[in-house]
């Protein structure tokens, strides 16, 4: 194999890195990466006043109808944690959640998307909730609030949304009980008595286990999507932190997007599987491994800086012969959990990212590994990518693994990451360690 094709040195230091997975083509540049990851207070941070219940935004926990309908909420009960479903709108405040699973008020795909081009019907489940929901007059006002709020956000005046009749504003309300774009949101929008609008509560702020609940939970909704929409070929999970990542509101969570074909992107690295089946073995891991760019592994899952990526991008993989999150055990879920939860400790809350999940279609015969890529929004392409397709990344891959190495060691040294991590020459990088096609 010729990885000098896809990773080049030039004598003055430039990288030139071709992505062996979707032929883009990167530049690191000498003397663009040298900032160092830091969190410290800036000094543009305003002051936070103090609240019992934070209400900053519409997923703060004192602001809960303020989304449409829970499917689901995952709450602590003397030191456990549990699952509650479709929870009646006169109980939203009986319990605080620790993770709420919400549709999207504003759909990628819409639930009409499904009915004109699918002919889809809400299932049996899904119409008793949504019964049972609207048989209690707070379900209702609820309901129609926030279809209310949508509508004036589409452009509707005041007086327009007013003379909706009830029956329209509930039709529009099906998206709620039967849409396949969800939300899982976290309950904190600031860390623990913060002081400062820049000490925003991120994946690194919570601790392994409450990282591994959210995991977990993400993967439930998604297995859910699958069952309740036939249509659905893949589901797209990401999570966009800050807006220069494209979040709506800094207040972490992810999004299930079900979409009714797989992207161009996909079909490509099925092709690439059926061609060699070890593929990502050969261009992943065992690639990271022969450039030194492993960062950080345990028994579940390895992570290293990635070539050939517009942004400085992490990827962790799991090693599981499970290609499909939702497939994978609660331990191994765990595992990967824990990898990519040490990853963002390392990073910090203050780096604008996007964590996207890649894995095997529900419908596909040929198995991908479930792999994660976090990659960092801190470089806006320009004119220069626009009209050459070559994308100058500020960070070379080395570069990223240096910043994070001796982070991991700082932030594992505090206890902040869960136990099994290994670091650096720690990591036993074994070619081959990827699981996905031993089926």
């Amino acid at each position: 194999m010729r990885y000098d094709v896809y990773y080049h040195y030039m004598p003055d230091g430039t990288i030139k890195q071709i992505n062996p997975f979707t032929g883009s083509e990167v530049w690191s540049v000498p003397g663009r990466g040298n900032k160092p990851l830091a969190n410290e207070i800036p000094e543009t941070a305003k002051e936070l006043p103090y609240k019992e219940k934070e209400d900053y935004c519409s997923f703060c926990e004192s602001r809960y109808y303020e989304t449409p309908p829970e499917k689901a909420r995952i709450i602590k009960e003397n030191g456990q944690y549990k699952t509650l479903q479709a929870v009646p709108s006169s109980k939203y405040f009986e319990t605080q959640a620790e993770f709420r699973r919400t549709p999207n008020l504003f759909e990628i795909v819409s639930l009409d998307y499904w009915r004109k081009n699918y002919g889809y019907k809400m299932n049996q489940v899904q119409n008793a909730w949504r019964e049972q929901y609207l048989s209690d007059s707070d379900g209702v006002k609820h309901i129609c609030e926030v279809v209310d709020y949508k509508l004036s956000r589409m452009g509707r005046s005041y007086d327009a949304i007013k003379s909706v009749p009830l029956d329209e504003k509930l039709s529009i309300a099906d998206a709620f009980f039967g849409g396949s774009h969800e939300l899982i949101i976290a309950k904190r929008h600031y860390i623990d008595k913060a002081r400062y609008d820049t000490q925003l509560y991120s994946s690194g702020e919570m601790t392994p286990e409450e990282h591994y609940q959210y995991f977990k939970f993400t993967t439930e909704a998604l297995s859910d999507i699958y069952t309740n929409n036939r249509y659905v070929r893949y589901v797209s999970v990401f999570q966009n932190w800050l807006k220069l990542a494209g979040a709506s509101f800094d207040h972490i969570h992810k999004q299930l997007v079900g979409l009714d074909s797989w992207s161009l992107s996909i079909e490509n690295q099925i092709q690439m599987v059926r061609d060699n089946p070890n593929i990502f073995n050969e261009y992943g891991p065992n690639f990271a491994i022969h450039h030194n760019l492993v960062f950080a592994e345990n028994n579940y899952a390895i992570a290293y800086a990635a070539i050939g990526h517009r942004y400085p991008t992490i990827a962790i993989y799991s090693k599981s012969n499970h290609p499909r999150p939702q497939e994978h055990s609660d331990e191994e879920i765990r595992g990967v959990s824990d990898l990519v939860h040490a990853c963002h400790v390392g990073m910090g809350n203050q780096i604008s990212c996007n964590e996207e999940w890649n894995y095997t279609p529900i419908d596909s015969v040929y198995n991908m590994p479930w792999r994660i890529l976090i990659k960092w929004r801190i470089n806006i392409p320009a004119g220069f990518e626009g009209n050459t397709g070559i994308y100058i990344n500020p960070i070379s891959p080395h570069q990223l693994r240096d910043k994070m190495v001796p982070r991991l060691y700082e932030m594992r040294a505090q206890g902040l990451i869960a136990f099994g991590v290994s670091i650096a020459e720690e990591c036993p990088c074994k070619f081959n360690c990827l699981t996905y096609h031993f089926r």
